[in-house]
């Protein structure tokens, strides 16, 4: 038999406005300009506020403005179609932001229209590109495209027209486009290039001795190739370096290199370190004096029409949005503030000095403690920052760093172990690189407690080969 009992529990619940403040927090600089805008666009009771006087004239139109100018508004209606500060329909002047140069996708396809291709090789070759992957390779094999172009394009054909078609495109540029694999992409931009011995030397090592030419067992490599003069192997082996392994990565490299607007600044003044929020960070928002002033109107006079009502409880939700919205912009830049102040306290060495030796083994513990806020809500704000300094901008990530036991007793930062790695390896006789295993005894020496597997972590988080596929002749 089923019983009714009453329970009572604890729950804790974020708000709306603590939502929304925790989502700004994670926003980078520029990023946080985009959403003001978004904001700006979708709440009409929003405003930028000007940091210059209004002209006299345009403060006189705004005095004028009536409030029976605006009782016929529907107050849902789309607001790029409702009225300006003059009572003028206007319409949303945002314009479509237009691309500034062509994609791969589209240059290529330029390209394909003056092979002067029949009607069918050119639809072949517009599906083969639609395959191509970021890279500019295309791996599928040509039986599964021979079946795509049968079941999408109703075009029966076979592996070796749709080999012909890809041959024309493998001619186009950039150079290796089409390829099915690193072999071939290379072999291609050799093939383009002038016919000499250095030139014929490396289209042979790809061809006949890739393998050992990928694990730079050089050695082995001039052994079976007969080749006896070294300074030629050099330049072959020079020349494949220059080639591009990924001929359809230069767009998405290009669209990455955004412009960097760090989140904050900091100066030195008379020994003394300031913290600022960076100048491009916010514009200033304030409520909409017309707003205010139509919603006491509509106040005064809703009880005697529906539709004011409507109107009234429309502008309410925008004013309290609105308000809402300005007080976590004001809360994002207080903690953003407080945060950066702690690490830039917790690091003063560093910032005093800019030297990577300088930097203290720091977790977002510490931080955390330092502000009096969450381990999350730190990460969060740390994620995507940057700060500018005298000699640079720096992520924020990079004063977040392990802790290192010396032969001293004392800890250090792992950035100061990194270059170590680094300035060693750079050091080194390159015929004879260092393993993992003897740059720990060299860091042994130095008075670093480190071991070989984390020597090996810190190499590949530097993006440095190891021993054997650093060598060279």
């Amino acid at each position: 038999m089923q019983e009714l009992r009453l329970r009572q529990a604890l729950t804790q619940r974020l708000t709306p406005q603590q939502i929304q403040l925790i989502k700004l927090l994670q926003v980078s600089a520029i990023d946080i300009k985009a959403r003001i805008e978004q904001e700006l666009s979708a709440n009409p009771v929003l405003e930028q506020a000007s940091e210059e006087p209004l002209a006299q004239e345009e403060a006189t139109q705004r005095e004028e403005v009536k409030l029976e100018d605006y009782l016929g508004e529907d107050p849902y209606k789309p607001w790029h179609r409702q009225r300006d500060s003059r009572g003028q329909d206007k319409q949303d002047s945002r314009e479509a932001a237009m691309p500034t140069k062509y994609s791969l996708h589209e240059y290529l396809l330029e390209q394909l229209y003056f092979l002067q291709l029949s009607e069918r090789q050119q639809r072949i070759g517009e599906h083969i590109l639609g395959s191509l992957e970021s890279d500019g390779y295309i791996r599928r094999d040509p039986e599964a495209i021979v079946n795509d172009l049968a079941f999408t394009q109703y075009i029966e054909t076979d592996a070796q027209e749709v080999a012909a078609v890809l041959k024309k495109i493998q001619a186009l540029d950039p150079p290796g486009i089409g390829a099915s694999s690193l072999q071939e992409c290379l072999l291609i931009q050799l093939q383009r290039k002038a016919s000499n011995p250095v030139q014929q030397l490396a289209i042979q090592i790809l061809r006949q001795g890739f393998e050992a030419f990928s694990k730079k067992h050089y050695d082995r490599l001039a052994k079976k190739l007969g080749i006896a003069d070294l300074q030629l192997l050099r330049e072959a082996i020079a020349l494949i370096g220059k080639l591009n392994p990924k001929p359809g990565g230069k767009d998405e490299e290009s669209a990455q290199s955004q412009p960097l607007y760090p989140d904050f600044v900091v100066t030195k003044q008379d020994g003394q370190l300031h913290v600022a929020l960076s100048a491009y960070h916010t514009p200033k928002l304030g409520i909409s004096k017309l707003y205010t002033t139509m919603l006491a109107g509509y106040q005064q006079l809703y009880k005697k029409d529906q539709q004011l009502r409507k109107a009234a409880t429309f502008v309410k939700q925008k004013l309290a949005a609105a308000q809402g919205f300005i007080a976590a912009i004001k809360q994002r830049q207080q903690t953003l503030l407080h945060t950066m102040q702690a690490i830039v306290k917790l690091q003063h060495d560093f910032f005093i000095e800019e030297e990577d030796r300088k930097l203290k083994p720091m977790i977002l513990k510490d931080v955390a403690t330092e502000v009096g806020l969450d381990i999350s809500t730190i990460s969060r704000i740390v994620t995507n920052k940057s700060v500018q300094t005298d000699l640079g901008i720096y992520p924020l990530k990079l004063f977040f760093t392990e802790a290192i036991g010396t032969t001293s007793g004392a800890e250090v930062s792992n950035r100061a172990v990194k270059q170590a790695i680094s300035t060693l390896i750079q050091e080194e006789d390159k015929r004879k690189p260092y393993a993992d295993d003897r740059l720990a005894q060299m860091l042994r020496v130095q008075g670093y407690q480190i071991a070989r597997r984390t020597v090996a972590k810190y190499r590949e988080q530097l993006h440095i080969l190891v021993a054997r596929l650093r060598k060279e002749i």
